[in-house]
């Protein structure tokens, strides 16, 4: 295998591991920078407060885009792995 072909096949797997993370991460910043507000307006510091409605965003997050990321990692298998471990 080239080397050309080996980057360019590991820099579109991590651009795809990037898509797949970003549903997840993107709600999780959300959900701490609202709780944050919350926290700063109502001056209540209680650590499961940050922590349990993150967790169940992120849950809830990674179980409504599973249907996404798998089709995502299939798309990346069959149409950059797949080939390159036939030699094509």
């Amino acid at each position: 295998m080239q080397a050309a072909l080996l980057h360019d096949i590991l820099r579109q797997g991590l651009w795809v591991a990037t898509v797949i993370s970003l549903p997840i991460l993107a709600v999780a910043l959300a959900v701490g920078l609202l709780i944050g507000v919350l926290q700063a307006l109502t001056s209540v510091q209680e650590m499961t407060l940050t922590f349990v409605p993150k967790v169940a965003a992120i849950a809830a997050t990674f179980w409504i885009s599973t249907g996404f990321m798998t089709d995502t990692l299939t798309a990346y298998f069959r149409d950059v792995i797949a080939p390159a471990i036939a030699g094509g």
